[in-house]
């Protein structure tokens, strides 16, 4: 009985590594659905390995979809004579994890290094000219406005007014500060894009 279950096991086994072999033959040829077929097959396999080489979840997610890239690429490589589709796949997905590991190894290494080697003083020289030309762009362009949008567009953000406080403020309905600011932002935004 052991051994009719043996055989019925190693049949199975040989049937689906030639399904599998076959799937990756059509795929070569550009069949997609055979490519889905294969993906269908194979992904929770291929998942198990990269996460337990990768442990990260969202650099896993990346690993596999790249393995099933290079599947999709390369899959008039695989031969049978080399070992089985799970073989080569598995292989595949391996040598893809453990080069993402290393990546991101190297890129914290790296950022490490850069980090002992930054100068530690902060320097917002650059900054302060940004703001100040930033500054010097924006109070022209308010020059384009009329006096009632500009003095809404000032009390709102400069003043920090809401629209119903600068209503009262200016004695004006409120609906016609809300206009006033709106047309007067689209006229500051089409201004500043030509600057």
């Amino acid at each position: 009985m052991d051994r009719l279950a043996e055989q019925d096991t190693a049949s199975a086994t040989g049937q689906a590594r030639d399904f599998l072999a076959s799937l990756l033959l059509r795929t070569s040829q550009g069949d997609d659905q055979a490519f889905s077929e294969f993906y269908r097959r194979t992904c929770r396999q291929v998942t198990g390995l990269v996460r337990r080489v990768v442990i990260d979840r969202e650099l896993s997610e990346e690993v596999v979809q790249e393995v099933f890239i290079i599947v999709w690429q390369d899959a008039a490589k695989y031969r049978p004579a080399a070992g089985t589709p799970m073989a080569w796949l598995m292989t595949i997905a391996h040598r893809r994890a453990v080069d993402k590991v290393r990546a991101a190894q190297s890129s914290r290494n790296r950022d490490h290094r850069w980090a002992a080697t930054a100068p530690s003083a902060y320097d917002g020289v650059l900054d302060a000219v940004a703001e100040k030309v930033d500054a010097q762009i924006l109070t022209a362009s308010l020059a384009c406005l009329s006096d009632l949008q500009r003095e809404s567009i000032v009390l709102a953000y400069f003043g920090s007014l809401t629209c119903q406080e600068i209503s009262v403020k200016l004695s004006a309905p409120l609906p016609t500060i809300k206009s006033r600011i709106r047309d007067g932002l689209q006229r500051l935004r089409a201004h500043i894009d030509l600057v």
